[in-house]
Order: C-alpha cells, then sequence, then structure tokens
C-alpha cells in the first residue's frame, strides 16, 4: 500500500497543475521522512473523484519563477506631477503657494500657531544627575583572576592589600574607564565561588560582599579617591612625585567614617593599619580587641 501511494504522489508532482482533491493532499503530507496513507482515505479519493461531489483544488508548486507576494500585499504609490489625468498633477497635491507648498516647508509638531506652546507653559521639576555610576566589580570575577594567577605575591596579607593599580595590571579594570567614572565598588555576584582568603584596598564596597570577603578570612578596606588620587593610584608609574591624598568631603565623610562600610577613617581601622606597622603583636593584640583571631570568636574575659 507504501509503494503504491508513492507512485501516486510522484505521478501528481510531475505536473505543474493538477487537480486533486484536499483529503488526498492532506493523506499525502510526509511525517517523520515516511507517507501517511491509510486504505479509507485513498478509498475516499476514488469515491470523491468519480462523483464529482467535492470541488478540485488547484495545487500550485512553489518554484522560484512563480515566487511572489500575496494579492493586495503591496500596494503601488500613486505617482504626482505626471499631468491633469492622475488626479495629482501640476501642483501635486500641495495647493497654490503658501509655507506647505514649499520644499523643506511645514511646521513642527509642537506648533500651535504662534501661541506659548504647552511644553512652555508647564514649569520644570527635579534635575538631572550627570554622575556616572562606580565600575562594577564582582567576587566571582576577582576570584576567577586569582585562580588565573593575575595577583602575583599581593593580596595575601593586610599590609600587602591588592589595590586598584594591581586590578588595572591584571586587566580587570581599565584605567580610563576608571578614572572618568569615579572608582569601582565591590559587589557580591558571584559570592559562591570565591574561596580565598583576599584583602582588599577599593573605592566602596555592598555590605553583603564585605561580609563574605571577611567570612574567608580577608578585609575590605574603603577609601575615598578625587580625581588626582585616582589618577596616582591606577597609574603611579606616571606620577612624577607623590603627593599627599586629598579627605573626602562633608558629604562623603559619613561614609568613610562608618565601619560598617569599613572606612578608613574610622579609628578601628585607623587603630588596625597602626599595628600592622608596628608588627605582628599588635596585630594579634588587635584581633582580639575586635573579638576575633583567625576567624574565630574569642573570650574577652580574661
Amino acid at each position: 500500500m507504501l509503494a503504491h501511494s508513492k507512485r501516486l504522489f510522484r505521478s501528481l508532482t510531475a505536473s505543474r497543475w493538477t487537480g486533486v482533491s484536499s483529503s488526498l493532499m492532506a493523506a499525502l503530507r510526509h511525517q517523520n521522512g515516511a507517507l501517511s496513507v491509510t486504505p479509507s482515505q485513498l478509498s475516499l479519493f476514488s469515491t470523491e473523484a468519480k462523483s464529482g461531489n467535492e470541488e478540485r483544488v488547484p495545487v500550485k508548486f512553489l518554484s522560484l519563477n512563480n515566487l511572489h507576494d500575496n494579492p493586495g500585499a503591496i500596494k503601488k504609490k500613486r505617482r504626482v506631477g505626471r499631468g491633469i489625468g492622475s488626479s495629482k498633477g501640476k501642483t501635486s497635491g500641495r495647493g497654490h503657494k503658501g509655507q506647505n507648498a514649499r520644499a523643506g516647508g511645514g511646521t513642527r509638531p509642537t506648533f500651535e500657531g504662534g501661541q506659548t506652546p504647552l511644553f512652555k507653559t508647564l514649569p520644570k521639576r527635579g534635575f538631572r544627575s550627570h554622575k556616572k555610576p562606580l565600575v562594577a566589580l564582582n567576587l566571582g570575577r576577582l576570584q576567577d583572576f586569582i585562580d588565573m594567577g593575575r595577583f602575583p605575591g599581593v593580596g595575601d596579607s593586610m599590609d600587602n592589600p591588592i589595590t586598584l593599580h594591581h586590578m588595572v595590571k591584571a586587566g580587570m579594570l581599565k584605567p580610563n574607564t576608571t578614572a572618568k567614572h569615579g572608582g569601582a565598588k565591590l559587589l557580591a555576584d558571584g559570592k559562591d565561588r570565591l574561596t580565598s582568603e583576599i584583602h582588599l584596598e577599593i573605592g566602596r564596597a555592598s555590605s553583603e560582599a564585605i561580609q563574605i570577603v571577611e567570612e574567608k578570612g580577608g578585609s575590605v578596606t574603603t577609601f575615598h579617591f578625587n580625581k588626582k588620587a585616582l589618577r596616582q593610584r591606577l597609574k603611579p608609574e606616571k606620577i612624577e612625585y607623590m603627593y599627599r591624598e586629598a579627605r573626602p568631603p562633608p558629604k562623603y565623610q559619613a561614609y568613610y567614617t562608618n565601619w560598617n562600610k569599613r572606612g578608613y577613617l574610622h579609628p578601628a581601622i585607623q587603630l588596625r593599619k597602626w599595628f600592622l606597622n608596628e608588627g605582628s603583636d599588635f596585630e594579634e593584640k588587635f584581633l582580639k580587641l575586635q573579638g576575633k583571631q583567625g576567624g574565630k570568636e574569642v573570650d574577652n574575659t580574661e
């Protein structure tokens, strides 16, 4: 039966135009590479063809020479300026003279005939901030660069932290983009991939990122950088002499004196820096004062 249906299908497709009933064309469709034709469908076609009860549907096979759009899909544009018989001759539908008859003439969409337009009658509200957001620096990407060995010999202790200059040398940050956006901010995206104990100095950091870094035994210190200080941090080799960095303005002092933000002006951060400069004994004392030693809680009742 299948061989008979294949021969019937080849005979139908051999001619370009064929009068075939719709029921047979539905039966001769391919399904998963095989023809689905049942004996009942073939018998139905034979009875329909003999009786002529169903109207035959002309089948047109698609090829390059008969490929075109559906009727009415494209509407021809009326050609103007082609005589009075075209209904758009002479003035081409623009009328005689006037502003709208000229090339490039007309008024803007908000023109109201000379009276004060609506957008000028309404008062201004608010302002548009031109401050650009800080460059995002995620923990997951930081761990990827550590695994690639991009920070050799840095970031393993508090007195040798990873700075913006190291990130630029490693290829994590672009110096021009970072300087244009005013620095970088540490975010907690990819925190599940962080496995290393890292120590960072950065412009800003989220509370979650600080918590994750300190849970791994690391530390985060946020610093304020103005334009000169940021240029000095990003490209110190281009600076003739190192100058003293400016203190943050009053609107930023609340951030950099906050312990939750690990601001470098907080007394605990200042003491930590002093203890590190003095030696390891002072560092242990400082960790005891914080209630932590090696990432574990310490009993301060002694």
